[in-house]
C-alpha cells in the first residue's frame, strides 16, 4: 500500500514513520516553521510545507492520510485552528489520520494501571489541553480518526547517556513512583500497523511492557556506560523545571495489550533495557 502522508508538526516521532514509508514510495509532506528546518525535512525525503494557510490548505486537498504531531497551546490545537475547517470537508475522502496525543489525559494513578477504556482525569493543564484536543479532532464529522496515547518517548539523541556521561544526570527519587515508556521505532511501527488496517474511532495506547521507576532507567544507562549510578536527589529536594515537576505529579502503569490483540504488533523493544541498548548502539554508529 501507498499514500500521500500529510504530516502536521513533522518531528521526533513522524521522522520514524517516514523511515518506513519513504523506501515503499509514500509521498510525504511535513509542515516546518523554518527554511532551516525545511531544508533538513528535504534532505530526508519530506516535501517540506511551510507553516501557512493557504500552502497548508493547499496540501490538504490532495493527502490520502495525515498524522497531526502538533500539542495543544493556549488557544486549543494549531492544527485545527490552521486547517480544521479543510479537514472536515475532506474527512469523507481520507483514508487514516492519526492524532498523537499522551497517556497524561489519564492522569495520577498511584502507580495502578491504566487502559484505553480508564476515565480521563488529568491532574496538570498539559493533560486537560490534550484532554480537549482529543475531543475537538473526535467532534469532526466522519473523520477516520485514530488516537495515539504515547508514554514517555526515547531513542537516539532522546536518551539519558549524553548526561550520564556528562555526570549532570541525577536519580530523582519519588517513593512509588512509576513511568511507561515507548521507544520510537515502536511507535512508528505502530502508526505503520494502524494505517494497513484502519479502525476508526479507535484509540491506542502507546507503551512498551514494563513501566519502571525513572532511577533504574538511568542506573541501567550508567551500567552499560561503565560508570557508577548517577547520584541520588530526593524529590522533595530535586531542582526539578515546571515540566519535569509534572510528570512526577502522576505515576502510572499503561497497559499496551490493544496495539497487540488488535494491531498484531510485536513490540522492537519491549522494555527499557532493550531498548537503551539499541539507543547506546544506534549513537554510537
Amino acid at each position: 500500500m501507498t499514500g500521500v502522508l500529510f504530516s502536521l508538526g513533522h518531528g521526533y516521532s513522524a521522522d520514524a514513520l517516514a523511515r518506513r514509508l519513504l523506501p515503499r514510495r509514500w509521498t510525504i509532506l511535513g509542515t516546518t516553521r523554518s527554511t532551516e528546518k525545511a531544508e533538513a525535512l528535504a534532505a530526508k525525503g519530506v516535501m517540506p510545507v511551510l507553516w501557512d494557510a493557504d500552502l497548508v490548505n493547499e496540501v490538504v486537498k490532495n493527502a490520502t492520510h495525515i498524522l497531526v504531531s502538533t500539542g495543544p497551546d493556549a488557544e486549543g490545537d494549531p492544527s485545527l485552528r490552521l486547517v480544521g475547517e479543510a479537514i472536515a470537508k475532506r474527512a469523507p475522502q481520507l483514508k487514516w489520520v492519526g492524532y498523537l496525543s499522551t497517556t497524561g489525559v489519564y492522569g495520577d494513578h498511584a502507580g495502578g494501571w491504566v487502559d484505553e477504556s480508564t476515565p480521563l482525569t488529568p491532574s496538570t493543564e498539559r493533560g486537560r489541553a490534550r484532554v480537549a484536543a482529543e475531543a475537538a479532532w473526535q467532534a469532526i464529522t466522519g473523520l477516520p480518526l485514530h488516537i495515539f496515547r504515547l508514554a514517555g518517548i526515547y531513542g537516539p539523541g532522546r536518551g539519558p547517556f549524553a548526561k550520564v556521561a556528562r555526570g549532570t544526570a541525577r536519580r530523582i527519587i519519588k517513593p512509588g513512583q512509576v513511568f511507561s515508556r515507548t521507544h520510537v521505532d515502536d511507535i512508528a511501527q505502530i502508526l505503520d500497523a494502524s494505517i494497513a488496517q484502519p479502525n476508526p474511532g479507535a484509540i491506542y495506547n502507546v507503551c512498551d511492557d514494563a513501566p519502571a521507576p525513572p532511577q533504574d532507567v538511568l542506573s541501567y544507562a550508567a551500567e552499560l556506560l561503565n560508570q557508577p549510578p548517577p547520584p541520588e536527589v530526593a524529590y522533595d529536594e530535586a531542582d526539578l523545571s515546571p515540566m519535569a515537576r509534572s510528570f512526577y505529579a502522576e505515576s502510572k502503569r499503561v497497559s499496551n495489550d490493544r496495539i497487540k490483540t488488535e494491531l498484531g504488533v510485536t513490540l522492537l523493544y519491549p522494555d527499557y533495557k532493550s531498548g537503551l541498548q539499541a539507543v547506546l548502539e544506534a549513537e554510537r554508529t
